[in-house]
């Protein structure tokens, strides 16, 4: 069932990290920058999990010591007092994004305090960087570098098998490398602060899992997959004499050294026709176990065997549960009990229907039972249950037929690891979180074993977009893989990720900034609609129609009042609707692919983007004008905004090292653009709530400035800029999204590629309680109910300033005759006592100048009668009402 959901995601963040990846740096100096960056505190917005987790590492000499790696999302150290994840790449920056995909991890044995990880996200052209291999001395609180003169493939095919990297457990200053793309078995003596090609090792690899492929995905030699040393065969402070490596051949799969490293030879006797995905020594007995797959994984696979080999006697035994014709998946998790050695535990990692398999022996595989089999199909007996309560988004909200149960055990199932010092407690990763059990053994006395997310901490989504809406829930996102949530608590797992439908992955929503109980989103799905709508904040959806052709999600923009919607779809050129799309109508003027926004005061106003032309619609996205304004970005990596409260106000960010770059603003719905010229390059523009004192909301975009990558704030409309990250929290590429919070002065909602939804929280006290704004001068109220039901309605207020001087701040306050009580309001703060009413102006519309005006609206509840105010107040002036 996920795996389309995730290759699809995989290959689409490909394409977009293709083309917004990092350039090379300018050297324009910026003024009024402050680079210290400001006191914040950031977390994650809780999703727990939302991708592959391909290993899991338990240390063999301390206890509770575990390590987690992921594709695209960095590492995590396992804290057990709080059983949870701690991130610990984090400080990876936007030049080295790619050291966020993490290949290969090593705990040391000897001195549990280091740790090694081997880093990089793709080998072919996507990641315009090398690879490296990153040590630290205490425990991935800090690291060093080495880099090394070749790529690592993080989130390549064959990311699962492994570990490539391995620490000698005799000698720990030894360690093995094994490089993909033909480049051979590596080796560092000197605790991983450089590395050499073992010039002797035979085999580099010969297997690709598509040699069509001319972008170099997936036609990459997956080259030398494993490492592992047999303890046995050395003493402390001597190197390791007899070390097992796999390769990724179907012929010649295994070979070993019995001289630490010297001379290699293949292990000779050994099973052909398959890759070995994962090995596990058990010293004790003499055994090396093998788990075999006939594809490189993750997502394929289609037969597979397990092996076992007699270290002493060089006897193969093919112990698979299962005849090989009754296979229809590859083996791959693989882990011995190493306090009852004879226990070892195989996954069947591509067994994507009904569910993965988790089988168990504990005589080492001489008989083997499974995790669940079935009774009288479809119907199916399992040994565990499953417990999603503190991730109940892992059910997918499905409710599929059997012999499918939801939630899965799991797919992608390619990290397995039994506690070496706790025969109960058992880790596995798969393409959505990590499961595990704390009562493992009740497997063999017949009880059923509980099975649990173990994930808190661990934070693995993509981001698209984000929204941060005036009222309602603080936060909404558009995700890879999970499609995307809807936050109302920051600091709590939201039970249910987007459905009717569920994308695999949502690429842009919007909210009508007037009236934002309405959303729409856009998205992947392999078959059925493209577009959703919700009415109530984003809570539920419903599914609209897609127009002709459509093949993707593109970019979509909501007009301000949620009146019409304007599409960029892919496969498709732009279209508009009125209503929620149960028909479109092909947008003129403006091309295929455009990235569109809306203004977000003028209902009729649209914008797009495409390839250095800005395009504007004046009738609600039906025909579109190129604007005249020169020197934007030439390429399509730009994102762009209009901002909340003022008609035109239009700011867009983006470029490339070799063309226009950086940040540009236009007041006058872009017809004209000027370019901030302090900084030199800027990849996202959001807004939240303004600093107190000031009449311009603040600003937030993941640039350079004066020589510096990170997240910047500007409270005075970009005339000057301070970091608020620090080099501990950088989260690699950070240019899809960004957004303030209207609500909360400070806050930033920052996208990442992998590490999830991150916001931060200032302590600037900046954001204090306005003063109470006392203008002056003539107003005029209109008051226009705009929707009336059985007992609720919809108004909407405008408040113009008709005096001769500008206010700074207003508050309007009025009286209901018949008892209505207000539910929501939006572009204004209120509060309610008896039947007074009053409405105060939020950050960044409380600036109105003589002859403008401002609008807010609400919904709110009636009976019997629903009577307009007679009488509307600004502070002690009576307005005119209309």
């Amino acid at each position: 069932m996920r795996r389309t959901r995730i290759l699809t995601a995989v290959l689409a963040l490909a394409a977009g990290l293709l083309a917004g990846a990092p350039p090379a740096l300018g050297a324009d100096a910026a003024k009024d920058v402050s680079i210290t960056a400001d006191t914040y505190t950031w977390k994650n917005a809780r999703i727990d999990g939302g991708g592959f987790v391909p290993g899991i590492v338990f240390n063999r000499k301390e206890r509770n010591l575990a390590y987690a790696r992921t594709d695209i999302g960095g590492a995590y150290r396992w804290q057990q007092s709080s059983k949870t994840w701690t991130p610990l790449l984090d400080s990876v920056g936007w030049d080295d994004w790619g050291h966020t995909g993490v290949v290969s991890l090593a705990s040391d044995s000897v001195d549990p305090d280091r740790v090694y990880a081997a880093v990089g996200t793709y080998t072919n052209s996507w990641d315009p960087g090398n690879g490296a291999v990153m040590r630290s001395a205490d425990r991935g609180a800090s690291w060093q570098k080495a880099d090394l003169p070749f790529k690592l493939g993080g989130n390549m095919p064959g990311r699962g098998m492994g570990e490539r990297l391995a620490v000698d457990p005799n000698r720990n200053s030894v360690l093995y490398l094994g490089a993909p793309s033909g480049k051979g078995l590596w080796r560092s003596t000197d605790s991983g602060a450089s590395w050499s090609q073992v010039a002797n090792f035979p085999n580099v690899g010969n297997y690709v899992q598509d040699p069509s492929d001319t972008s170099g995905y997936a036609s990459d030699n997956q080259g030398i997959v494993w490492v592992t040393f047999d303890e046995s065969t050395g003493t402390a402070g001597s190197a390791t004499r007899t070390i097992y490596v796999g390769v990724a051949d179907k012929d010649n799969a295994v070979y070993r050294s019995t001289d630490a490293g010297a001379t290699w030879s293949r292990v000779a006797g050994q099973p052909t026709g398959y890759l070995a995905h994962k090995d596990v020594l058990d010293a004790a007995n003499g055994y090396l176990y093998l788990a075999y797959s006939d594809k490189g994984g993750p997502y394929d696979g289609g037969k597979g065997r397990l092996w076992r080999y007699a270290t002493a006697t060089g006897t193969w035994t093919d112990i698979s549960p299962v005849a090989e014709a009754d296979t229809y998946y590859g083996f791959s998790g693989l882990t011995v009990d190493r306090q009852k050695p004879g226990t070892v535990m195989a996954t069947a990692y591509s067994s994507w229907w009904p569910d993965t398999q988790i089988f168990r022996s504990t005589d080492s595989g001489g008989t083997w039972t499974k995790a669940w089999d079935y009774t009288s199909y479809p119907d199916r007996a399992n040994r565990y249950t499953m417990d999603v309560s503190s991730s109940p988004w892992l059910t997918w909200g499905a409710n599929p037929s059997p012999p499918e149960q939801t939630p899965k055990l799991g797919w992608m199932t390619e990290a397995l690891e039994i506690d070496p010092f706790d025969s109960n407690r058992m880790m596995y990763g798969t393409g959505a979180t990590i499961y595990g059990t704390e009562d493992l053994t009740k497997w063999d006395s017949g009880d059923r074993f509980t099975v649990r997310p173990m994930v808190q901490g661990l934070e693995e989504t993509a981001v698209d977009d984000l929204a941060s809406p005036p009222s309602g829930a603080p936060l909404l996102s558009a995700l890879g893989d999970v499609g995307g949530f809807r936050h109302t608590d920051l600091a709590k797992v939201p039970s249910m990720m987007f459905t009717q439908p569920n994308f695999t992955t949502t690429t842009s929503l919007d909210f009508a900034e007037t009236n934002p109980n309405t959303f729409v989103r856009v998205g992947n799905l392999d078959s059925g609609p493209h577009i959703a709508f919700s009415t109530d904040n984003g809570a539920n959806w419903f599914a609209g129609t897609d127009p002709s052709g459509v093949s993707g999600g593109g970019t979509v923009a909501a007009a301000a009042d949620g009146g019409r919607f304007v599409w960029s779809p892919a496969g498709a050129g732009v279209q508009y609707t009125t209503g929620f799309g149960t028909s479109w109508q092909a947008s003129s003027g403006i091309p295929a692919g455009a990235v569109v926004e809306s203004d977000r005061v003028d209902p009729k106003v649209f914008y797009g983007f495409k390839s250095g032309k800005f395009y504007v619609s004046s009738d609600g996205g039906a025909t579109f004008t190129a604007s005249t304004a020169s020197g934007l970005p030439s390429g399509d990596s730009v994102r762009f905004k209009a901002l909340p409260g003022t008609r035109g106000d239009v700011w867009l960010a983006g470029g490339a090292a070799d063309g226009a770059y950086g940040l540009w603003h236009s007041t006058d719905a872009g017809a004209t653009f000027t370019k901030l010229s302090g900084v030199e390059q800027a990849d996202t523009i959001g807004f939240g709530k303004a600093a107190t004192g000031a009449s311009y909301q603040t600003l937030y975009t993941s640039a350079k400035i004066r020589g510096v990558r990170g997240i910047f704030r500007s409270t005075d409309k970009g005339a000057t800029w301070t970091r608020i990250n620090d080099d501990a929290h950088q989260w690699g590429w950070t240019g899809a999204a960004i957004t303030g919070d209207p609500r909360v002065y400070g806050r930033v909602y920052v996208s990442t590629n992998g590490r999830g939804v991150v916001y931060g929280d200032t302590s600037d006290a900046g954001g204090g309680s306005d003063p109470t704004p006392t203008p002056t001068g003539a107003c005029t109220v209109t008051y226009k109910v705009t929707n009336q039901w059985a007992d609720g309605f919809q108004a909407e207020v405008r408040l113009a300033n008709t005096g001769s001087s500008a206010w700074n701040g207003w508050s309007l306050g009025w009286s209901f005759a018949d008892g209505q009580r207000i539910t929501q309001l939006w572009n204004a703060e209120y509060t309610q006592s008896g039947s007074a009413v009053t409405a105060r102006n939020v950050s960044w519309n409380g600036g109105v100048a003589a002859g403008s005006s401002v609008s807010f609206g609400f919904t709110g509840s009636w009976s019997g009668t629903n009577s307009r105010p007679a009488a509307f107040k600004l502070g002690d002036q009576t307005c005119t009402v209309q």
